[in-house]
């Protein structure tokens, strides 16, 4: 671990908060609003959901089914947050009886690219 003045950075030596190919005058250093932002994306559900999601809109009881692991008050804090940070949209239906939908917004098809490299990468770095 660095230390300065005694002081640990709770990283390992030669780590940085720095965006990888980022430069100094870039200024792409991770701020709170963005660990935030990975975090939420990065929790426990979002990730199942907003994989099932790229399948196409689903309904929650749908959504329940595909991630069974999950409890309903879960998957609906994590629909929830995600609609909330502009991932997913919820659609009410007007059949009978009303029902209600969910689907990936543009920005959350732009990150799909991303997170299927992360399951890549997960995938490949994994011990058997």
């Amino acid at each position: 671990m660095e230390a300065v003045a005694g002081l640990s950075t709770g990283r390992p030596q030669g780590t940085s908060t720095k965006l990888s190919g980022m430069h100094d005058t870039d200024a792409a250093v991770i701020t709170p609003e963005h660990r935030e932002l990975l975090g939420e994306l990065l929790d426990r559900w979002s990730l199942h959901v907003i994989d099932e999601l790229c399948e196409g809109p689903r309904r929650f009881n749908d959504l329940r089914r595909a991630v069974p692991d999950v409890s309903p008050k879960s998957l609906t804090t994590t629909l929830r947050r995600l609609e909330r940070n502009g991932m997913v949209e919820r659609a009410v239906l007007t059949t009978r009886p009303v029902a209600v939908e969910y689907r990936l917004t543009p920005l959350a098809h732009s990150v799909q690219t991303l997170i299927d490299a992360l399951y890549r990468w997960t995938t490949t770095s994994l011990p058997p």
